[in-house]
């Protein structure tokens, strides 16, 4: 039995870890927080930092449990407003930034991750910035829960919903969740996400 419920402020450690293990090899990822060491603290810090200032502040971190309360997995929605505030929530969590990405590495990793917000739609949207699942947990249908969760929302308030996908595999499942792609998104070295959105069902 998964089940689906909001992070509280105490969840969000955890939830960074889940993050780190499921983005470990993501080529995104890989460009964002090069080399290998400590890499796993170092996207930790990042993630969690990642969270505090964006989803968990504007939107919702959902988190899929077991019947026993362990975290199995974890999906990270921005607001349709997240931009408002934004700067002076993400220097609150300076230091996280720093542990992950070296000071000489922010401006890279801000680098990489404007280009990927440029290609966001202009219209307000819900912004699917992270969606991870635990390695003990993967092939139990716990993503399509965690996105199942929000998307009925979205459908019933009828909202748009817009991510970027960086595998093919992960695509598939997206495209059978009612996302359409819309175009590849260059100059990420290593990798080429594919920008991806999905309109509100009809009912």
């Amino acid at each position: 039995m998964i089940s689906v419920t909001p992070a509280r402020a105490t969840d969000l450690a955890p939830a960074a870890m889940i993050l780190a293990e499921a983005f470990a090899q993501d080529p995104v990822m890989t460009a964002v927080v090069p080399g290998t060491r400590r890499r796993h603290e170092r996207l930790t810090d990042l993630f969690h930092g990642l969270l505090a200032s964006g989803p968990y502040a504007t939107g919702t971190v959902d988190l899929a449990r077991d019947a026993n309360g362990t975290i199995l997995g974890v999906a990270a929605w921005e607001g349709p407003h997240a931009e408002r505030g934004a700067l002076a929530r993400q220097a609150s969590e300076l230091p996280r930034f720093a542990r992950a990405l070296g000071w000489l590495g922010m401006p890279r990793a801000l680098s990489l991750l404007s280009r990927l917000a440029r290609h966001r739609p202009r219209a307000p949207h819900w912004y699917l910035a992270e969606i991870g699942v635990s390695a003990a947990a993967r092939g139990r249908g716990v993503g399509k829960a965690l996105l199942s969760a929000q998307l009925d929302t979205l459908d019933a308030t009828r909202q748009t919903a817009y991510l970027e996908s960086s595998t093919p595999d992960n695509r598939r499942l997206y495209r059978r969740l009612g996302f359409e792609e819309l175009s590849p998104i260059e100059g990420v070295p290593g990798a080429r996400p594919v920008a991806m959105l999905r309109l509100p069902a009809a009912r």
